[in-house]
C-alpha cells in the first residue's frame, strides 16, 4: 500500500467529520454565511447601492436586492472589466469565468480569492467522502483524468480569464499533480476532436482509477478507445473504480456506458456551476446531492411555477419543503447578489439538505400552457427504457405547433446506439409514462388539443455534429434537452434518417 493510500482513509474520515458541523446545522450555518456576506460587502457600490448597512435580517435583504440575471448585474461587472475595485465584493476578482450568455453576449462571472477556494473543496471533499463511506483507498494509486476545457487563459483588463474548467486546473492541489492527465500541452489543444484523440494516446497505457468530466464527452472519450483498442473500458483499466460526472443526468446514458465499459463502475455526481458549487454526492446510500451551506454562499428559493409571477414567493433555507421544484437564487463571496442561474432544483431531504438538479427555469415545452420539465421528460424516458430496453446517446423535445396534419404534438429527436425492438410500442409508452408525470400535458391529449408525441431518429453522432457545427464540441458544453421554439429542433432535422 502506497503511502497517499494508506493516509487517504484517515485524512477523508477526518473531513467527513469536520464537515457535520455545517451538515447538520445547516439553517445556522446559512445564517453566519448571510450575516458575513453582508458585513463584507457593506462599502461595495452594489452594497452602497442597495443599503447593506441597513440591512439587519433576511426580510430586510429582499426589499433592498431584487432578484436578477446576468444582464442586470452587467453595468457592475463592465466596471469591473473597466478596473474599478470595490464594485460587487472588496478589492477585484482574481478571475473572470467567461461563459456562453445571450442578450449581453459571452458572461464574465467574477471568481474571488475568497470563493475560489471553495470550487476546490467541494470537488475534494466529494471524493473523500466516497473514500470514508466505502473504505476504497485505490482510486488515489492509480491516474485521474479530468476531462475538461483548456487551462490556457486571456486577460480582460488585468483580470486573468478563462473557462471553469481551465480556471480550476491551475488550483489541484499539490497531492494529485502526480496522477492527474492528461498532461498541460494536452489539455491547451483547442479542437475538441484531435484533443481527444491525444488524451487516448497518452492513458490507453496507463493505469487509470478516477475518470470525470460531463457524460457525453466522457462517452466520445470512451468510444474512440474501444475503437483504437477493440477492449471494453473494464480490459484497458482494470482498475477503474469511480467515475465523476455533473452538468446533465447521468442516467440516459447510464446503459450505453455500462456497456462501453463492460461493467457498473461507482458514480459521483457533482452540482459545479461557474458561479459556485452548488452541492455534491456525500453517499452512495441516500439520494441526492449535499447542498453546500458553508461556501460562501447564502442561497434563496423561488418555486417554479411562480418564478414568472410579479411578486414570487422567495425564501431561504429554513423554510424550503421536501418535492417542491425550486428555482435557485444565489449570493455569493464572489459578488453576486440575488443573481438567477437559471436552474431548478428539489430537496429530497432536509436532515441533511440534499437536492436533486431538475433542469433549467428556461428549458421546457409549454408551448399550449402544459409546462413540461427536464425532470419529467428524463424520468419518462427512463421508465420507458426500463420496459423496453435500448440505449439512448441523446435526445431533445421541442413542439411541432403548425404540422401539416392533424393536431400539434411534442417532437422528440433521439439519437439511438441501439434502437428498441418495437419502436412503435416504445412511443406509445413514452407518451404514457410522460402523461403519468404531466396532468397538464395529459389533459391536452384527452382533450385533443395535442396528439401523442412522435420520435424523429436521428443517425449516429448527430447532436455532436449539431455540436461541432455551432461552435461548441466539448468542454462544459452539452445540448438543452428541452425547448420551447423549433430553433435547434430545425437544425437537428437535417440528421435525421
Amino acid at each position: 500500500m502506497s503511502v497517499k493510500s494508506f493516509l487517504s482513509l484517515p485524512f477523508a474520515n477526518y473531513i467527513v467529520l469536520k464537515n457535520k458541523k455545517w451538515k447538520y446545522n445547516a439553517v445556522n450555518t446559512q445564517t453566519k454565511v448571510f450575516k458575513n456576506l453582508i458585513r463584507r460587502a457593506k462599502k461595495t457600490q452594489f452594497g452602497q447601492d442597495h443599503n447593506f448597512s441597513d440591512i439587519g435580517n433576511y426580510d430586510d435583504f429582499k426589499k433592498n436586492v431584487p432578484i436578477r440575471g446576468y444582464e442586470d448585474l452587467f453595468k457592475y461587472i463592465k466596471k469591473i472589466k473597466n478596473g474599478e475595485e470595490d464594485v460587487l465584493w472588496p478589492k477585484k476578482p482574481i478571475y473572470f469565468c467567461k461563459t456562453s450568455g445571450t442578450t449581453s453576449g459571452s458572461k464574465y462571472i467574477p471568481i474571488t480569492k475568497e470563493s475560489m477556494p471553495n470550487h476546490i473543496t467541494a470537488a475534494r471533499d466529494s471524493i473523500l467522502s466516497y473514500i470514508s463511506k466505502t473504505k476504497n483507498t485505490s482510486i488515489v494509486k492509480g491516474k485521474m483524468i479530468f476531462l475538461q476545457g483548456s487551462p490556457e487563459l486571456e486577460k480582460t483588463g488585468d483580470i486573468l480569464t478563462g473557462r471553469l474548467s481551465g480556471i480550476v486546473a491551475h488550483h489541484v492541489p499539490p497531492y494529485l499533480t502526480k496522477n492527474r492527465l492528461p498532461s498541460y500541452k494536452t489539455n491547451c489543444i483547442a479542437d475538441w476532436e484531435n484533443k481527444v484523440d491525444v488524451i487516448v494516446e497518452e492513458t490507453v497505457n496507463e493505469n487509470m482509477t478516477l475518470i470525470s468530466g460531463i457524460p457525453p464527452w466522457v462517452q466520445m472519450y470512451f468510444e474512440k478507445l474501444k475503437e483504437k483498442t477493440g477492449k471494453h473500458i473494464k480490459d484497458i483499466f482494470p482498475h477503474f473504480d469511480l467515475f465523476i460526472y455533473g452538468g446533465v443526468n447521468y442516467q440516459p446514458y447510464k446503459r450505453v456506458f455500462e456497456k462501453l465499459i463492460g461493467k457498473k463502475v461507482v458514480g459521483i455526481e457533482t452540482y459545479a456551476a461557474s458561479e459556485g458549487f452548488i452541492a455534491y454526492q456525500d453517499s452512495q446510500k441516500n439520494e441526492g446531492m449535499l447542498l453546500c451551506v458553508n461556501h460562501g454562499i447564502f442561497y434563496e428559493f423561488i418555486p417554479s411555477d411562480e418564478f414568472f409571477n410579479k411578486n414570487p414567493t422567495r425564501i431561504s433555507l429554513e423554510d424550503v419543503k421536501v418535492g417542491i421544484n425550486y428555482v435557485v437564487i444565489l449570493n455569493t463571496n464572489a459578488g453576486l447578489w440575488g443573481y438567477n442561474i437559471g436552474d431548478t432544483i428539489k430537496f429530497v431531504s432536509i436532515n441533511p439538505y440534499r437536492i436533486i438538479f431538475t433542469g433549467r427555469i428556461k428549458h421546457f415545452t409549454s408551448a399550449f400552457g402544459e409546462h413540461v420539465i427536464s425532470e419529467e421528460v428524463e424520468k419518462s424516458l427512463g421508465n420507458t427504457l426500463e420496459k423496453h430496453p435500448c440505449r439512448v446517446n441523446e435526445f431533445h423535445v421541442a413542439p411541432r405547433v403548425n404540422p401539416k396534419n392533424g393536431p400539434p404534438y411534442h417532437e422528440w429527436f433521439v439519437e439511438f446506439e441501439e434502437e428498441p425492438k418495437k419502436i412503435n410500442s416504445f412511443v406509445k409508452e413514452l407518451d404514457k409514462n410522460l402523461q403519468n408525470l404531466n396532468p397538464y400535458y395529459k389533459d391536452l391529449i384527452e382533450g385533443s388539443v395535442l396528439t401523442n408525441l412522435k420520435i424523429t431518429v436521428l443517425k449516429k453522432d448527430s447532436f455532436r455534429n449539431y455540436m461541432k457545427s455551432i461552435g461548441k464540441l466539448g468542454g462544459q458544453n452539452k445540448v438543452p434537452r428541452l425547448s420551447n421554439d423549433r430553433k435547434i429542433a430545425d437544425e437537428l432535422t437535417k440528421y435525421k434518417i
